[in-house]
């Protein structure tokens, strides 16, 4: 492990970096020449779009000088001035909306904001795909916009689709949730929402599925992102950590790909040649990769698997990575080619898929407002769709956990006053959680009440989210007591959790408990706790306590946050959503966050991790989520019995002699697809969307089978005593499928369990 004085100066370094790149492109922004391809220098080969991407990509490339080429190989990538080419900022961040992270993102020109939509594991919590694909395309469209107005660039370093693996992580809050076949769809949706449904061809941005792979720790005790070593199994490899970049790859058609700052089974990521061949001989991936920032640096300086500069700028460029974010490419790759350790080849390949994204973002096209996506400009962004799509995610993300009694929606007829109580009730900031912008018009919990209840209240009760101090707790007292309904906020913030700082434990912050009780004991009605924050959290004593009458996670739920809140609160929607994650009791806690294992081991005490393999007790289960209507299911149509022709594969028995069949040798996958037909009841007195949410178990006794597994879910609009009819799509190959010991993707034979909640149907699978 590197020392804490070293990883100081990790930090401090990416500061300077940053601040470097903020100069650089302020600077370029006021360079005479914006954009390419503008005469005088529009009539090289490359700016004539009459030829292919890629004939233009090695023209250009063939014009370079060593040097030249060089200085492209830094997210910062220098301006070429004698062909016209002006610098370009590759970095810009865009993970719920436009964010300030990214030096290629100024908020300093005619766009002052940007929609800030709810944190992404708050939208997970849907369980819809439409929405998720209509977030990404409204952030599309205002990134678009700030790139036409010279306040962005064209290629964004989002979708983050690391599985949620521990809940400690900092970073959690950042992903779709702790499943691979739900971070995988939302890999999916994401990038064909922000690049614009392409396949290959012309995008109108550059989505980048991040961090590859296997990473999912920041900062926990003594282990540190910089210097982590992954150590996980082939079979963990294949149906956890890989499937979300797989489909973001195969499915998504992403254009970009980072990898991330940890080692993998020895290797630092970005050196793992084996892995980026993958994507690009497997996967099919045409883009470029980027390395996380200074993770080249690291594999020298820090992780000291390079025993020079040279050698760890080599060891990348080979294994195929193509820009770093940093400055180590620009110091050392000459020296590099100079001490015959790159082959100047190396560079040219990275330069091509660099410059084909480019092209195919239409860089190279001359000015953008005479181009297809030239019309988005300042009215295209913080506009009052957007800002509605951002209210519509919150609503659906928000999850009711506890309501005993039906204590909730409140009646506005009966709350004449109201007590708001929480350090982060009345605050603006924390709403977007981490990678977020400057938001157009944010409104506070507080704020949110006060629409409904003229007499609110606010109590800050706390001084602060971590909460060390009772100061605060006596007017928080004495507010309850005076108000018809009590609403404590409660949870976390980017001081508990957010990037480079992990959790060590699941309870709430500080004295936050403690206030909630005092709350709770003086209140004249069971109050309702909100709890926010990206990470689960253990309440066990709040589902005990009769004063706590309802509870709801609303996690980061961006700018229109506290009108959803409200809206939740007095029943103007009926809450349906669902937890992405497990929310785990705090003796998790004594889980080591570096063991990557995702399976059980009860010989050594390990209880597995996530609601596939994880056998422990559970605060709330994967998928858990109440409504104020009550729902039941009915399957409709789903077959019973499945069978696999003998010529289109070959049988193979396991070690205990139950039969399964590797999914490469089946030739008849997509004649074995079929659709469960689900019929969903409203049993309530409200109309309410509400995901239906379908998992499978096998029964077959295979080493490392998941206990169950997502395969399929889908939000459908119900009306009060009404049903609704669903199809949800069964690939067998891809969701019935389990990863064998040898990381080699199977379907076991025999028994499998379809499950809709308490609703079971049996299918059979036989050769």
């Amino acid at each position: 492990m590197a020392s804490n004085q070293a990883l100081q100066w990790r930090h401090l370094s990416i500061s300077i970096l940053l601040l470097l790149h903020l100069l650089s492109l302020s600077f370029s922004s006021s360079s005479s020449q914006p954009y390419p391809c503008l005469p005088p220098h529009s009539s090289f080969p490359f700016c004539n779009t009459s030829l292919s991407i890629s004939t233009r990509a090695t023209s250009l490339i063939s014009l370079l000088s060593l040097s030249e080429k060089i200085q492209q190989l830094s997210n910062t990538a220098a301006a070429v001035p004698r062909l016209g080419i002006p610098p370009y900022q590759w970095w810009s961040e865009s993970l719920h909306g436009v964010a300030i992270n990214g030096p290629g993102v100024l908020f300093n020109g005619s766009v002052r904001a940007a929609t800030g939509f709810p944190q992404v594991l708050l939208s997970a919590a849907a369980f819809n795909r439409t929405l998720w694909r209509a977030i990404a395309t409204a952030i599309a469209v205002e990134a678009r916009a700030m790139y036409n107005l010279r306040q962005a660039g064209l290629t964004f370093w989002a979708p983050n689709i690391n599985v949620f693996r521990d809940p400690r992580w900092g970073r959690g809050q950042e992903t779709p949730g702790e499943d691979p076949f739900m971070v995988s769809t939302y890999a999916v949706d994401y990038v064909r929402g922000f690049q614009g449904d392409v396949d290959g061809g012309s995008m109108m941005l550059s989505a980048c599925c991040k961090h590859y792979t296997a990473y999912d720790l920041d900062k926990w005790h003594k282990f540190a992102r910089y210097t982590f070593n992954a150590k996980v199994t082939k079979q963990d490899m294949e149906d956890t950590f890989q499937p979300p970049f797989r489909s973001c790859i195969k499915d998504g058609k992403a254009s970009c790909l980072m990898c991330s700052y940890n080692q993998v089974n020895g290797v630092p990521a970005c050196a793992r040649g084996d892995l980026l061949e993958k994507a690009r001989g497997e996967w099919g991936f045409k883009g470029y990769i980027t390395s996380d920032c200074d993770a080249v640096a690291i594999i020298h300086e820090d992780q000291k698997y390079a025993p020079t500069a040279e050698d760890a700028v080599a060891e990348v460029l080979k294994a195929g990575m193509d820009i770093n974010c940093g400055t180590y490419l620009l110091r050392h790759t000459k020296s590099a080619v100079k001490k015959g350790k790159l082959e100047k080849k190396y560079i040219d390949r990275a330069l091509f898929n660099l410059f084909s994204v480019q092209l195919r973002l239409g860089l190279f096209d001359g000015v953008p407002k005479k181009q297809r996506f030239g019309r988005f400009g300042t009215d295209d962004v913080c506009t009052k769709e957007h800002r509605e799509l951002a209210l519509e995610a919150a609503r659906q993300g928000i999850v009711l956990l506890k309501n005993d009694k039906n204590f909730l929606p409140l009646q506005k007829s009966k709350v004449k006053s109201l007590a708001i109580i929480g350090p982060a009730a009345d605050d603006t900031d924390i709403l977007g959680g981490d990678y977020t912008g400057f938001a157009c018009n944010p409104k506070s919990l507080y704020k949110g009440l006060q629409a409904y209840v003229e007499t609110t209240t606010f109590a800050s009760g706390c001084l602060d989210v971590p909460c060390y101090s009772t100061t605060g707790f006596k007017e928080a007292v004495h507010v309850a007591q005076e108000a018809d309904a009590v609403v404590v906020v409660a949870g976390l913030n980017l001081t508990e959790e957010t990037e480079d700082h992990d959790r060590t434990s699941l309870l709430l912050p500080g004295k936050q408990m403690h206030l909630i009780k005092a709350v709770a004991h003086a209140s004249k009605n069971p109050l309702i706790l909100l709890l926010m924050g990206g990470g689960p959290l253990d309440i066990s004593f709040a589902k005990r306590d009769p004063k706590i009458a309802s509870v709801l996670w609303i996690g980061y739920p961006g700018e229109t946050g506290g009108q959803a809140v409200a809206e939740a609160l007095f029943g103007d929607f009926n809450p349906g959503g669902r937890l992405p994650v497990t929310w785990y009791p705090e003796s998790f806690t004594n889980v080591p966050m570096n063991d990557m294992n995702m399976r059980a081991d009860p010989s050594r005490g390990y209880p597995g991790r996530t609601y596939r393999f994880y056998t422990g007790k559970v605060v709330y289960p994967f998928g858990y989520g109440l409504s104020y209507s009550k729902y039941s299911y009915k399957i409709k149509s789903a077959p019973r019995r499945i069978s696999l022709l003998e010529s289109t594969m070959r049988r193979m028995a396991s070690e205990d002699g139950l039969d399964y069949v590797p999914i490469d040798k089946i030739s008849s996958c997509e004649t074995l697809k079929f659709v469960v037909k689900v019929s969903v009841v409203n049993n309530g007195p409200m109309d309410g969307d509400h995901s239906v949410i379908l998992f499978s178990r096998s029964l077959a006794n295979i080493t490392g089978l998941p206990q169950k597994q997502l395969i399929g879910f889908e939000r459908v609009r119900t009306i009060a005593n009404g049903d609704a009819e669903i199809d949800i799509p069964v690939d067998p190959c891809k969701h019935l499928s389990m990863a064998n010991e040898h990381g080699e993707r199977v379907l076991p034979l025999g028994v499998h369990v379809l499950e809709l909640e308490e609703l079971e149907h049996v299918l059979f699978i036989e050769a």
